[in-house]
């Protein structure tokens, strides 16, 4: 291919699904990875850097605890939905997503932390009810026919784990979910919530 005088040369880039795919799966490695050495080297001492809501000196675990998991039934249950939910909510933009990652796990850990029982609350859980409700609400606010179309796929496939917001279960976290849940929706509304003026253009 030849460059005409002047032309300036325009960086290649990967196709927006293998970003997201790469990112989904350095997201699902990293939190298989630390929880085998974990299990098998370190004897379950990272649960410790679960969230223990109001406990002084504990705060910064909001930022430690979306990535732990109770052993490897809770990883692994938690497994699928995460992959699914993040590569969805990363194939629009990997800036976005990291943003929408920041915002969940900041605001969600916030709140368990003030508000959540007196106990280790930890597990990707929070990261799930937030990527749903990111993606629930980049379709509620950019209301695109492929926004909406997303939110109504991430609906029909896990719309039945809104359930777990309510405290049905007293050994699962539902401050997580509502709060992880609440996270997702705030950064969907910082991110996306720009409506398209006459003659304006939006990125």
């Amino acid at each position: 291919m030849q460059r005409r005088p002047g032309q300036a040369l325009t960086p290649h880039r990967r196709p927006p699904v293998v970003e997201a795919g790469v990112l989904t799966t350095l997201l699902v490695v990293g939190v298989w990875a630390q929880e085998l050495l974990d299990l098998f080297v370190l004897g379950g001492q990272l649960d410790y850097y679960g969230i223990e809501p109001r406990q002084p000196g504990t705060f910064w675990h909001i930022f430690s605890a979306p990535f732990l998991h109770a052993g490897l039934p809770h990883l692994i249950a938690n497994t699928v939905p995460l992959a699914v939910l993040a590569f969805m909510s990363a194939l629009r933009s990997v800036g976005r997503f990291l943003a929408a990652t920041f915002l969940i796990v900041l605001i969600g850990g916030t709140l368990v932390w003030l508000f959540g029982r007196s106990s280790i609350h930890l597990g990707a859980s929070e990261l799930i009810f937030g990527y749903l409700a990111y993606l629930l609400g980049v379709g509620w606010w950019e209301r695109t026919p492929a926004a909406i179309g997303v939110a109504l796929v991430a609906l029909f496939l896990y719309g039945g784990i809104l359930w777990g917001v309510l405290p049905t279960n007293p050994v699962v976290s539902w401050e997580a979910h509502l709060f992880g849940f609440l996270g997702g929706v705030v950064a969907a509304l910082l991110l996306h919530g720009r409506r398209r003026g006459p003659g304006k253009q939006v990125p």
